[in-house]
């Protein structure tokens, strides 16, 4: 008796803790009764009843990914290699949706075999269309292509497509050493055109400093002659303030006053000579002619500091 009621014992304590399910975070139970679909247990702890209610599949409401590689073949024949990552979950939490995902296919490798098939079908119907020039710029356009053509077919399975990265594309070695030469020859041509770009510039900026450099010259030039010619005038109007008053002290004194009309002469002859452009001077000895030519002379010298006056504005 005692070993019947020990086993009866431990047959009620299996039963008991049996009743117990636990359900981890980011999982759903599905529980069946003689294999038909009862209910839902959610995260936590909850109670079945034993012997009766069995969990059917445990169902993961995480995102799950998954790695493809696969070939496809373009338009003018080209082999496309593919390696990508696929990511996908449950669409939503609903019993209906839950019930859908635990009963489409036998099992979670079923529904894998499924996926990539149709990710990879949808992909290579697309690259069928386009030629092996163009694939590697429209990475965009099918990843779109694959999201429009799949999103509905999952959506009927209970799952959502998260996002699709297509993360390598590659061709045959020979495509591949073409394409590398391409590239090779497109970045020569844009060094020599950068380099070419430039050369431009520094001749450029060259020739504007040896022009700036010649406009300052020119200016420093002008302005020095403009300096000279100043000076030359301001000499002789203190020159002339000279003579004047020297000939007013000898007109007092009653002497003769052509000493100073000649030196006057001699002085201009000799600036005349300095500064001025010819190199024949015509003189007259008498005093008229000597007077004339001073006026002749400072009238010449006058016209030539209005030259520099005007050069100057």
């Amino acid at each position: 008796m005692d070993y019947i009621g020990y086993g009866v014992l431990a047959f009620a304590l299996i039963i008991l803790f049996s009743s117990f399910v636990t359900v981890k975070q980011g999982t759903i139970a599905v529980i069946t009764i003689f294999g038909k679909y009862q209910r839902l247990l959610r995260p936590g702890l909850s109670l079945k009843i034993p012997l009766i209610e069995v969990i059917h599949s445990r169902i993961s409401i995480q995102n799950r990914s998954v790695e493809l590689s696969f070939q496809a073949v373009t338009q003018d024949q080209a082999n496309v290699y593919f390696k990508a990552m696929l990511l996908y979950s449950v669409l939503n939490h609903d019993e209906e949706t839950i019930k859908n995902v635990a009963f489409k296919f036998v099992d979670s490798n079923n529904l894998m075999q499924a996926l990539i098939r149709t990710i990879e079908g949808s992909i290579r119907a697309y690259v069928a269309t386009q030629k092996q020039a163009n694939v590697l710029a429209q990475r965009n356009e099918i990843v779109e292509h694959v999201k429009h053509q799949i999103d509905q077919v999952l959506e009927s399975w209970g799952y959502h497509l998260q996002d699709l990265q297509l993360n390598d594309i590659t061709f045959d070695e020979e495509i591949m050493r073409s394409m590398s030469r391409v590239v090779a020859s497109n970045n020569l041509k844009a060094a020599a055109e950068n380099e070419g770009q430039a050369l431009l510039i520094t001749k450029t900026k060259g020739a504007e400093a040896d022009g700036n450099a010649i406009k300052i010259a020119a200016t420093a030039e002008r302005e020095a002659a403009q300096l000279r010619g100043q000076g030359i005038a301001l000499f002789r109007e203190e020159v002339a303030k000279g003579m004047t008053n020297a000939a007013h002290e000898m007109q007092q004194a009653n002497l003769d006053t052509s000493v100073i009309l000649f030196t006057m002469w001699t002085e201009a002859i000799k600036q005349f000579a300095e500064y001025s452009d010819g190199n024949v001077i015509f003189l007259d000895g008498s005093t008229e002619g000597m007077n004339n030519t001073m006026k002749q002379m400072m009238a010449m010298q006058q016209s030539r500091a209005n030259q520099i006056a005007a050069d100057k504005k």
